[in-house]
């Protein structure tokens, strides 16, 4: 349940929203989200590496579990590229349940009974954090294009901005995957003092060439898609939904393995035992992946997906600090978990390794897991036994040393 102490209110569809739509286009998360949302006004900007200060701005966030009267046991759950703040609650659009209910609930690793759990929308995204979706106060539409380009450490600066909000002055553990796995990262060298744990799932501290290539051609498929209008398709009434289809189709092989599509599919047919002889979906792989598309625009906005990969490709955290990635955190009293997959070739052990290597160099206290699994990258959202298990004797004794 929401934190008895927060007066966020829930944000209403605006006037100038309902006008910047046409009629016909469908209400969106991006505009009226079913979540609190922590508003901040033109006095409160939040400074971009872009050189723009955005105001005013709002994040849309969920919360599990109640704070305790000293503060000190708040966990922030950062999430990756497509995810949002649903952790644990059921998706308002495609009623699913929360994508990290395996690892969050009363009795699991992150434990509900025990800690005060928050997940924000990040800003960028279109679940009701300010992002390419959300009207533009000086033009009553859609910010479009014109919004300013994001990146991992202005997401992290706007949770930061949430927490002070919420009165919650450090965290007990910030833990993620993925892109939110890199917004761990960002947090432990950004706010030190704020972050008592850490624990960066099948990330990197930087982006590599190969996933932005993978990126790239994502986009591409955006905006070729002639729906897109240029980043104006929510004013023409439009949805670039092939685009934005093919793109969460090639991104979705990265997250897989070849062993976990072999078991899965393998080279069945769709509806029976020979060929069609035609460009239909004739292998059952071919229909998994058409599926994922169809599935993805219902949900996500495409100039929020362009936003949100480049947020990822720009992230270098060694470059941030001089080429040398134990600059980052040197001197931080953090203690750490990383944790990586054996057949994760999206961020791949050697990812986690230079970590860890960095946090030696910094003389940070560090564990490290490398977790035996097929299922690849996307293993982090699973059922893993022994990630529960690495996770939880993580979390466990810093929640000694933390004294809850």
């Amino acid at each position: 349940m929401d934190n008895p102490t927060d007066t966020a209110l829930r944000q209403d569809t605006s006037v100038e929203a309902g006008r910047a739509l046409r009629a016909g286009a469908e209400p969106s998360q991006a505009l009226d989200p079913k979540s609190p949302v922590a508003r901040f006004n033109a006095d409160r900007p939040l400074a971009m590496d872009a050189g723009v200060d955005l105001a005013p701005f709002q994040i849309a966030y969920q919360t599990a579990g109640r704070l305790n009267a000293a503060h000190s046991n708040a966990v922030l759950i950062c999430h990756a590229l497509t995810g949002d703040q649903h952790f644990a609650h059921p998706h308002p659009v495609t009623k699913k349940p929360g994508w990290w209910e395996t690892l969050v609930g009363p009795g699991k690793p992150i434990d509900t009974d025990r800690y005060f759990v928050i997940c924000s929308n990040v800003v960028g995204s279109c679940m009701g954090s300010t992002g390419p979706a959300s009207i533009d106060p000086r033009t009553g539409r859609a910010y479009g294009l014109d919004f300013p380009l994001v990146t991992i450490r202005d997401m992290v600066r706007a949770q930061a901005m949430l927490l002070d909000h919420l009165g919650i002055p450090d965290l007990f553990l910030c833990i993620g995957g993925s892109m939110g796995g890199m917004q761990v990262l960002q947090w432990a060298s950004l706010y030190p003092e704020r972050v008592f744990a850490a624990m960066p799932i099948a990330t990197g501290a930087r982006h590599s060439a190969q996933n932005i290539a993978f990126h790239e051609v994502g986009r591409q498929a955006i905006m070729a898609d002639l729906a897109w209008e240029n980043g104006r398709y929510l004013e023409a009434g439009t949805r670039p939904s092939k685009g934005l289809g093919v793109a969460r189709m090639g991104a979705h092989i990265t997250y897989l393995s070849e062993p976990a599509l072999h078991r899965k599919f393998g080279r069945r047919f769709q509806g029976g035992s020979a060929p069609t002889f035609s460009f239909n979906a004739d292998f059952q792989i071919e229909s998994y992946l058409r599926h994922q598309g169809l599935s993805f625009v219902e949900r996500f906005d495409a100039n929020a997906y362009l936003y949100l990969t480049r947020a990822m490709d720009y992230f270098d955290l060694a470059a941030d600090h001089g080429g040398v990635l134990a600059n980052a955190f040197r001197g931080t009293r953090t203690r750490f978990c990383v944790i990586s997959f054996t057949s994760d070739w999206l961020f791949p052990t050697a990812d986690s390794r230079a970590i860890v290597h960095a946090l030696n160099a910094a003389a940070a206290p560090v564990a490290f897991v490398e977790v035996e699994s097929d299922k690849g990258h996307d293993a982090f959202l699973l059922d893993e036994p022994a990630m529960f298990s690495a996770a939880r004797g993580f979390i466990d004794a810093a929640a000694r040393a933390r004294g809850l």
